[in-house]
């Protein structure tokens, strides 16, 4: 176990060491047992994301209240409920159904949780999110304005799984001048999520305060 340990100590501190200061790095413990967490933890690791709602419940339940958990994946409007009371994060908040259902749960728990919106980047039709016109004329039009439970942190963005960094890059960078562009024009957000194990350092030199790494840190699954 011991040796176990140091491996992912020696991970995680190679990884902080070529992040700048203000970028946060959430270890995506999803499959990893609670042993590997731990470990993370004794590195001085508080930020974990987890995809899976019951895996995410269970994990909370048995370890350290001091965590951060982020829900990192496509979420369901039926499983809201399930994780109000503790999630730290919800990144991928990609439809305004989702939006009123965290902002329902939220309120009936009397928190206000922290989302990111999920922009649609990628040239995929798999992956989720807002398309970015969409989500312009729904922020212009007062969309945000009724939200008393949940406080939008910043937007959030994967990238075309492909070879070719040029693409990424150039999706990355899209998604920054969109964050921008909201900035700018009065939102009060701080967070750009967008980055994983595969993708990370472009995301970063393109703007990316906050990156999603697993294999890097726990080895594949």
């Amino acid at each position: 176990m011991g040796s176990e340990h140091n491996v992912l100590a020696d991970r995680i501190g190679a990884l902080r060491a070529e992040l700048p200061k203000d970028v946060t790095l959430v270890a995506v413990s999803k499959t990893k047992p609670a042993a590997d967490i731990v470990a993370a933890m004794e590195s001085g690791q508080l930020d974990f994301g987890e995809n899976r709602v019951q895996e995410l419940q269970e994990k909370a339940a048995a370890l350290s209240p001091s965590i951060h958990w982020h829900q990192i994946g496509h979420l369901q409007t039926n499983k809201v409920k399930a994780i109000i009371p503790f999630v730290h994060l919800i990144h991928a908040v990609d439809s305004e159904k989702l939006l009123i259902e965290i902002e329902r749960r939220a309120g009936n728990a009397g928190r206000i949780v922290d989302i990111l919106l999920q922009v649609h980047i990628a040239q995929e039709d798999a992956k989720f999110g807002w398309e970015d016109g969409e989500l312009r004329s729904f922020i212009e039009h007062g969309g945000l304005d009724d939200y008393s439970h949940v406080r939008v942190r910043g937007l959030m963005g994967m990238a075309t799984l492909t070879e070719d960094t040029s693409q990424i890059r150039s999706e990355f960078n899209g998604l920054r001048q969109s964050f921008d562009r909201f900035v700018a024009s009065g939102q009060s957000w701080d967070t750009l999520s967008m980055g994983m194990s595969g993708d990370w350092r472009i995301a970063v030199e393109e703007g990316s305060t906050m990156i999603r790494v697993g294999s890097s840190i726990f080895g594949d699954r």
